[in-house]
């Protein structure tokens, strides 16, 4: 995957070397269209004369070579220390003779740079994960740029693109901590009232599925905390309101995870002619999200697999 800033996808170095290639456009142009420099054309277009479409695709950046790299052996005389001892990077580059910032990346790498996160008996990570679906809700809203008629700067280039006014989408998400099923719904504000009515049929719709909420968890913004609305909904369902810890946005991890999910694999996976036709794609991906994708978490099962051999006995 490109990284967060770089200026091509892999789509878009399709229709740079298509430019030059087919229709014959010069390289100073092209490049010039996509927001890139004729010496980063050229090597796209290179690249593709010797591999074909196959040389457009994303790389890893990881070198050929790594004479300087740890080998396996002291990276586990590290972490049996870590684990024997629970002793920090200080003390371990004492005890073990290498680097503080060698033990520390290794231990970052591993999931066990804080001991807080460790079990006390065996030093493994804790993954927490509700024990039945319904059990915690969580709920997020993410502002999502509209896509104008077109196309935006990914098909047409930044430089044939005027500055876009289209405004934003608001999406609404909803994951269940055990099995993480979502429901998402798009929306043109994220008002309390908004949120509200989301709340409300997102528990419609697990309760259709056989699950029902018990906690909804949220960030600290107004529209959750003192909305009326939200509230109110809260209220007649039931519903145990729980916050995040003020600037932990990692306590309500699950929806932010699958918020970049949505932007990898639905928003920006591919060119869109129109907010329409991204919109359009959206439920489709939601119901393979919850059907089909393999979670990594679940030991490659779906979502949706997970909540229907858990939901026994949880819906009322």
């Amino acid at each position: 995957m490109a990284h967060r800033r770089a200026r091509l996808t892999v789509y878009g170095r399709q229709l740079l070397v298509e430019r030059i290639v087919v229709e014959g456009m010069t390289i100073a142009l092209a490049a010039e269209m996509a927001g890139v420099s004729r010496q980063t054309a050229t090597k796209w277009v290179r690249r593709f004369e010797r591999e074909g479409p196959a040389g457009l695709e994303d790389r890893s950046s990881r070198p050929h070579r790594s004479p300087r790299r740890l080998g396996r052996e002291v990276v586990a005389a590290i972490l049996a220390a870590r684990h024997e001892t629970r002793y920090g990077p200080h003390r371990l580059a004492a005890m073990l003779g290498l680097p503080r910032s060698t033990i520390g990346d290794v231990l970052a790498r591993s999931g066990l740079s804080r001991l807080r996160d460790l079990d006390r008996s065996t030093g493994v990570p804790i993954r927490y994960v509700r024990e039945r679906p319904g059990e915690l809700l969580h709920i997020d809203v993410k502002k999502l740029g509209r896509i104008p008629d077109g196309g935006g700067h990914r098909v047409r280039g930044r430089a044939g693109t005027a500055r876009s006014r289209a405004g934003y989408d608001h999406l609404h998400s909803a994951i269940d901590d055990h099995s993480r099923v979502a429901y998402t719904e798009v929306h043109p504000d994220e008002l309390g009232t908004t949120c509200a009515a989301f709340l409300r049929r997102a528990a419609t719709w697990f309760a259709s599925q056989g699950v029902r909420i018990e906690r909804v968890m949220t960030d600290n913004a107004r529209n959750y905390v003192t909305s009326r609305a939200f509230h109110a909904v809260l209220a007649e369902s039931g519903i145990v309101h729980k916050r995040t810890r003020r600037y932990r946005p990692e306590t309500n991890g699950k929806v932010e995870r699958f918020h970049g999910t949505l932007l990898r694999e639905w928003a920006y996976v591919r060119p869109y002619d129109s907010n329409r036709q991204r919109l359009e794609v959206l439920p489709d991906f939601i119901d393979d999200y919850n059907h089909v994708r393999p979670h990594s978490a679940l030991g490659g099962a779906s979502p949706m697999t997970v909540l229907r051999n858990n939901v026994s006995g949880n819906h009322s």
